[in-house]
């Protein structure tokens, strides 16, 4: 009785997919998430007439018969489109608008992506992330600085105190990838760049197809709360099905196993 164990994959990936809809419902308010999407692939098929054989009178058979024997997770996909902008007002707070990626350098020396733009201050002044990752290129801000503005073009300038022109301090670089759905998500709102993703392309923020920077404005999860909830009941109703499946078959085998001569 196959069924049984078609049903089985069914119902595990049902599981897998109510799995990711959970990770983006718990992470709708989490700043610059992206929200991943489970994709599905048929498993092998058990053939037991050819299409395309001779038949008995030397005709060719037109279709075969072919069993499928469930399902399987092909893929997890982020989904990189771009999420609602919230005005924050703090200076610090930066959105990127269309796009790229910020980055941040790891305590290892590795260099990480992110959309999430919720920036602090360090104990020196350098622009860190919430776990304390150094954005990059570096940028320091003064002690003494009475105000920060960052253009949409990534320059960052500050005002000092008995200044009147603005003083420039660094320009934020963005990167992009051939393949955006190819890199790893680490967590943190983190991502780390792969053979699938391609090797980062750098270039200023309004140039060259990247997108331009938000200040005051941060990007919030593009994750669709109603097509989760959707998602969630299609999937509670696949497995449901599935299970009806196997209850099914376990019957089909118990009217064999009680049939008597």
């Amino acid at each position: 009785m196959q069924a049984l164990w078609i049903s089985a994959t069914g119902m595990k990936a049902q599981e897998m997919r109510i799995n990711v809809i959970a990770n983006n419902l718990a992470n709708i308010n989490t700043t610059g998430f992206k929200a991943s999407r489970a994709d599905f692939e048929d498993l092998s098929y058990q053939t037991l007439k050819a299409a395309g054989a001779q038949g008995a009178a030397g005709t060719e058979i037109p279709t075969g018969i072919d069993l499928g024997l469930g399902v399987r997770l092909a893929s997890v996909q982020k989904l990189f489109l771009q999420g609602d902008y919230h005005q924050t007002q703090n200076p610090l707070d930066l959105a990127i608008e269309g796009k790229g990626f910020f980055q941040v350098s790891l305590p290892d020396g590795t260099i990480a992506y992110t959309r999430s733009g919720a920036f602090k201050l360090s104990s020196d002044g350098t622009i860190v992330t919430s776990e304390g990752y150094p954005l990059q290129p570096e940028i320091v801000i003064p002690t003494e600085a009475q105000s920060i503005t960052i253009l949409p073009d990534g320059t960052v300038t500050v005002t000092l105190p008995g200044q009147t022109a603005p003083q420039e301090l660094g320009r934020i670089e963005l990167a992009d990838f051939v393949n955006p759905a190819g890199l790893k998500a680490i967590g943190k709102n983190l991502f780390l760049a792969t053979e699938a993703s391609g090797d980062p392309v750098t270039g200023n923020p309004g140039e060259e197809g990247f997108g331009t920077i938000a200040q005051g404005f941060l990007e919030m999860s593009n994750v669709d709360l109603v097509g989760e909830m959707v998602e969630m009941i299609m999937a509670q109703r696949a497995y449901e099905i599935n299970s009806k499946v196997i209850q099914a078959a376990d019957d089909m085998l118990g009217s064999t196993v009680n049939l008597k001569r």
